[in-house]
């Protein structure tokens, strides 16, 4: 998704989930940090048993993950839902600030890093090595570096607010998916209570006296951190396999299916079926926005939010097959995101096209696609070169190149950071082209999506287009909606329809602000019926 906190979009754009894995960083060494106190490092952590730390939602598992500690160096795995897989190797000095950071991500099945960076945080710098070159952000002093949702990072976190006073601290944390800045308030009750407070998402903490996390809960999210102590020899701890079976009694079936790519890596996918059909159906392929996302697409912290799900549980009710995949190297699907673009995700979006056609109970003359924020740039790229599409559904699809995205995603930011003051403000917006360019010299799919016009393909676009937008949107602004659809008309494209939702933000979801720090405590995770209707009359309506 265009987001501002991660998936590929930001200040500092995605170290983990956008950056390339030719030339494996090496090791390097940070300078060291101005600091007014010294004192040992603490000595309560020594060499133990690993950790198992567990996010869980009633029963089912959102993330898992396993730390071991030795001294000051700590090393974690990460498996949360909706997510790659990362390792944490975790310096910490004499401060209880991260001296360096080094990060890998795996595809879920994979053992080869499909992405590795080092980071270091120097004063209010963090300099970040990706392959052999080195991108450089702002940030403040004192800041930790954070991977949601790390429990090994927490706990840094909350020894970090220990070590600075009893009272309320405000400690600012480094968002390596994404690159921006958000402040942490820690406020400790007693010898073994701690609330953090991030961005107005609380966690209410059981903690030892000299900080180690030993479990709590996440309220506004309905969720509970469970930890658990594992043999030292455990490297980590796998997730429960997401269910995307059909519901009990529903009006369709739900089977797993294999498409081929002209790559010939495959893409695991879920089809789900009309139950009574007494010919062939019309069928929707779904596709996901930036970043590495599973077939639901599913985010990370987002608890709940499974909106192709929801769209495929609307539209099979009522008659219309719908397909939904993996992406490329992640959940189950194979393949190598590392060096691919958004042309090279177009093309596995037209092998499932080709997968569907090739089936004998679906309809090949009704093939729609629906596609979510860069899905819904994907949508009519794919549109302007096969006229033989029932049409295409955008979803907060972008009309302006990343670039612009980026600026405006980057203003917002800035502007409501009411701590910066105006001087910094604009030394950080004038930056940020420098910051843009050096990650598109290293990764390709930042460096076509930074100079991509969804414009000049929309001109090229004859289907039938549904232009959907969420009037609170703060990743792609509410008028590239209208941009969008005046574009498509503009190439003679007589059949476009656009629907701004007032309340709506960038996830569909009702939200009185749109800011995209705010989804996680969103009190409800689930796309309204006046959104799933308005898709499913449209497609319903054009598969006559």
């Amino acid at each position: 998704m265009h987001t501002l906190a991660g998936n590929c979009f930001g200040a500092l754009i995605a170290l983990v989930l956008c950056m390339g894995t030719n030339a494996l960083a090496q090791s390097t060494k940070s300078a060291p940090r101005k600091s007014s106190t010294r004192s040992a490092p603490d000595k309560s952590a020594s060499t133990k048993s690993a950790e198992s730390f567990v996010l869980k939602s009633g029963n089912d598992t959102i993330a898992v993950e396993t730390v071991q500690q030795n001294g000051n160096d700590i090393s974690a795995a990460m498996d949360a839902r909706g997510s790659s897989r990362y390792t944490l190797d975790v310096k910490v000095d004499s401060q209880n600030l991260v001296s360096r950071l080094e990060i890998k991500a795996y595809s879920q099945a994979g053992t080869t890093p499909t992405a590795h960076a080092i980071v270091a945080i120097v004063d209010d710098s963090v300099f970040a090595q990706v392959g052999t070159g080195i991108q450089r952000a702002a940030t403040k002093v004192g800041a930790i570096p954070w991977v949601n949702p790390s429990f090994a990072l927490l706990q840094v976190l909350v020894q970090r607010a220990r070590r600075l006073g009893a009272g309320p601290v405000t400690i600012p944390l480094f968002l390596i998916e994404g690159g921006s800045t958000v402040s942490a308030t820690v406020t400790r009750l007693g010898a073994d209570s701690t609330i953090v407070d991030v961005g107005g998402a609380e966690l209410r903490l059981h903690t030892s006296p000299n900080g180690e996390v030993l479990g709590g809960a996440v309220p506004a999210q309905h969720s509970e951190i469970v930890r658990r102590t594992i043999p030292y020899s455990v490297t980590g701890v796998a997730l429960a396999k997401p269910d995307y079976s059909a519901p009990a009694n529903a009006p369709y079936t739900s089977e797993d299916v294999r498409v081929i790519t002209p790559g010939s890596f495959v893409l695991a996918g879920t089809l789900t079926m009309p139950k009574r059909r007494n010919a062939r159906v019309p069928a929707v392929v779904m596709i996901t926005g930036s970043g590495l996302e599973d077939r639901d697409e599913t985010i990370p912290g987002v608890i709940g939010y499974r909106p192709f799900r929801q769209i495929a549980d609307t539209l099979s009710a009522r008659g219309i097959a719908v397909l939904r995949m993996d992406d490329r190297s992640f959940g189950a699907s194979g393949g190598d995101a590392a060096s691919a673009t958004t042309a090279d995700f177009a093309n596995d979006i037209r092998a499932a096209l080709a997968y569907l056609k090739s089936r004998p109970d679906i309809d090949d003359g009704h093939l729609f696609l629906i596609g979510h924020s860069e899905g819904g740039e994907i949508a009519p790229m794919i549109a302007a070169t096969d006229p033989s599409l029932a049409g295409i559904v955008t979803l907060a699809g972008p009309a302006s190149t990343g670039r612009e995205i980026s600026h405006s995603q980057l203003e917002y930011a800035v502007a409501r950071d009411t701590a910066l003051s105006a001087a910094r403000r604009d030394s950080i917006l004038k930056g940020q082209d420098a910051i843009l360019d050096s990650a598109a010299a290293h990764q390709p799919w930042v460096k076509y999506y930074l100079s991509y016009d969804p414009i000049a393909t929309a001109r090229n676009v004859r289907v039938p287009a549904l232009v959907l937008q969420g009037g609170n949107d703060r990743q792609i602004s509410p008028d590239q909606a209208e941009k969008l659809a005046a574009a498509l008309r503009a190439g003679g494209d007589r059949d476009v329809t656009v629907h701004v939702f007032p309340q709506l933000d960038h996830l569909f979801l009702v939200d009185p602000t749109g800011d995209p720090s705010g989804y996680s405590r969103l009190p409800s995770k689930l796309i309204g019926a006046d959104v799933l209707g308005t898709i499913a009359d449209w497609v319903s309506e054009h598969s006559k």
